[in-house]
């Protein structure tokens, strides 16, 4: 078995684990289920990435997302690490490819979705691999307390008795403790560990403010806290108007959202990331896979439906650790909006069968047939064709989605994607007739590498087509004519959404949604709600303590550095010291000067002086900012 320490060097270059890094690794490394609880930003790949290199055999890693599968094995090939995804929308052929390489090639990570699981042919393969270690990414998506739930992500438990001996770590940035119970229950841990990081951010200031005028407020924060910075709004049309909002002020801004072209989101992204722009406006689809460690600020301009939530996307500021800012901007019109989308996002028993029906009918895919089968599909025209309400069919289109019955994805996260199937003397003889193709051939095996002949590999055109330079249309024919040769496949992007029947067609009658199960996730999603509204109407409470607690997490004192911390720190400055005790207080500095103390200690320390006195001192001196508590919950001078 490899040294873990010199896996990270290796690979990552770091010398050091982040907290808890080591001892989830370790967790991992003797075979014990895991579950493993890491903030944003808190380095929870790390954690299942560094034991599966160290162990022999592939490391299977069940996520949610696309786009996160697709960050994270091109984050792991840069690093010469062998990885691969399989999700749907890819032909059978290349499922199959993808599969034998992970049996007979030498691939280390298999990232699959949960759908992926109960396919008879996914199985069948697994039976044959070497698994060392099943991941379970996202993991709150299998709990229907969590704030994602994904029905088939419960199919993981009939998967793990195909491989009883094989460890299981679980990962989520933010579970309550019902949560954390659910998850480990659902996946059937034996002798479970536990890890949990502290939700409290030292360094991030959160805060709140009721204003009419978001956005002249919103430019006012911009300008006072430099660098990078994050504005979250709900719906794409605003993440525009906000940003040219910003640019006429003078604000560096550009904006991101998923309808863009994905050759236009990374190129944001990238400008974004290397500092070219400092302000990204977004929707909830930007943050995904974003590595950027030095963002200062995170607006929401809307409210956001959940406190996990609001703690993933407001967590993605500050993550080097240094002073940084996340803050909500309302008005009373937002919690009446998102009362209003919690009724939309719940469509009737009605709207939802006559959606499936429709649907059916559109891709014209018979009762029984249609599981694991991807289609083209276009939710506007389907809207049109039936005289279906747009916004409620929206919704019906995601609960049918949420219930585990189709799943939708748009086709830019699948790129086109070619592979030799000749050898390569077949195409060198090929190259020799046909000198026109020579150039092109040889800029594909120069760009893209000898794994044409083993894989399918993701290409840009219009990338490929600047490299070779000739104009992108070109690159597309030169490959449609390989293809036609019998030289190439070319799986080219379509333009279309797509849609996967996750189960086989049934009934509309008999649709398989267990609806009092439906109503309590309707009220469960309600108390989310209610508790996104408590956290921003509070009209006291340390922001952070406020987070806390929701993840069952009990803190010894306020963050002091909140909206409604430093009032009180504002407030208290306004006093004076408690009559006659101004030595005292001089005194309690003096002896955390030479070095921290219980607060039972420093109560004996100032004896004579009775205790509801010196508590009383010792309170002033805490919310003046003069002493706080550290990680030992002692008490000690300077800033928390």
């Amino acid at each position: 078995m490899t040294d873990i320490q010199d896996i990270l060097q290796k690979y990552w270059g770091h010398t050091a684990f982040r907290p808890l890094q080591e001892e989830i690794i370790h967790s991992v490394l003797e075979g014990k289920d895991t579950l493993a609880l890491l903030p944003t930003g808190g380095g929870k790949s790390i954690c299942f990435q560094v034991p599966a290199l160290a162990m022999p055999g592939i490391c299977i890693v069940i996520t949610p997302l696309i786009a996160l599968m697709q960050d994270q094995v091109d984050q792991l090939n840069r690093r010469g690490i062998p990885a691969t995804a399989i999700f749907s929308g890819l032909r059978q052929r290349q499922i199959d490819i993808l599969l034998d390489n992970c049996i007979y090639g030498n691939t280390k990570f298999l990232y699959v979705s949960p759908e992926r699981l109960k396919t008879d042919l996914f199985i069948e393969r697994a039976k044959q691999m070497n698994i060392s270690l099943l991941v379970i990414d996202e993991a709150h998506c299998i709990s229907q307390w969590g704030y994602d739930f994904r029905p088939p992500y419960l199919e993981i438990a009939s998967f793990r008795e195909l491989i009883p001996q094989v460890p299981c770590i679980a990962l989520t940035a933010s579970a309550n403790e019902e949560v954390k119970k659910d998850i480990q229950e659902k996946l059937h841990f034996k002798n479970p560990q536990v890890f949990q990081k502290s939700f409290s951010r030292a360094n991030l200031s959160y805060s709140v403010l009721y204003e009419a005028d978001k956005e002249k407020k919103l430019c006012s924060m911009l300008q006072r806290v430099p660098g990078s910075s994050i504005v979250y709004v709900r719906n794409r049309r605003r993440t525009q108007e906000i940003s040219d909002v910003l640019s006429k002020v003078g604000l560096s801004s550009t904006f991101y959202h998923a309808g863009l072209p994905p050759e236009v989101r990374s190129s944001r992204q990238k400008e974004w990331i290397e500092g070219k722009v400092d302000c990204m406006v977004a929707t909830n689809a930007f943050g995904m896979g974003i590595d950027k460690s030095d963002v200062r600020l995170v607006v929401h301009l809307d409210l956001p439906d959940t406190i996990e939530a609001y703690y993933q996307e407001a967590g993605r500021a500050g993550r080097d650790e240094k002073k940084a800012y996340a803050a909500i901007l309302y008005e009373e019109k937002d919690v009446l909006d998102l009362t209003a989308q919690w009724e939309k996002s719940f469509p009737t028993a009605e709207i939802i069968k006559r959606t499936y029906q429709a649907v059916a009918n559109y891709l014209q895919v018979a009762e029984g047939s249609g599981e694991l089968q991807s289609y083209d599909f276009d939710w506007m025209d389907l809207c049109k064709r039936f005289n279906l309400p747009s916004s409620q069919t929206y919704f019906a289109l995601k609960m049918l989605e949420n219930e585990g019955l189709i799943l939708l994805n748009e086709a830019f996260q699948n790129p086109s994607k070619i592979r030799f199937i000749v050898s390569s003397t077949e195409l060198y003889d090929f190259q020799i007739r046909n000198e026109k193709f020579e150039s092109f051939l040889k800029g594909l095996l120069r760009i893209y590498g000898g794994n044409l002949y083993t894989q399918f590999v993701s290409i840009s055109e219009a990338d490929f087509a600047h490299q070779i330079k000739i104009p992108p249309a070109e690159v597309e024919r030169n490959l449609a004519l390989l293809e036609k040769f019998e030289l190439i496949e070319y799986d080219k992007q379509n333009g279309l959404p797509k849609l996967v029947f996750l189960t086989p067609r049934a009934n509309t009658e008999n649709i398989p949604i267990l609806w009092s199960e439906y109503l309590k996730k309707k009220e469960r999603t309600k108390q989310k709600i209610d508790a996104m509204v408590h956290y921003v109407k509070h009209p006291q409470a340390c922001r952070t303590l406020l987070i806390t607690s929701y993840f069952g997490e009990s803190l010894p004192q306020s963050c002091g550095i909140c909206d409604h911390c430093l009032q009180r720190k504002k407030e208290a400055s306004g006093k004076n010291i408690p009559e006659g005790l101004e030595a005292e207080r001089k005194l309690i500095l003096t002896y955390l000067k030479n070095g921290p103390l219980s607060v039972q200690d420093l109560v004996e320390c100032l004896r004579p002086l009775a205790s509801a006195e010196a508590l009383r001192i010792i309170q002033f001196s805490l919310e003046m900012g003069e002493i706080h508590y550290n990680a030992a919950d002692e008490l000690a001078t300077g800033s928390a």
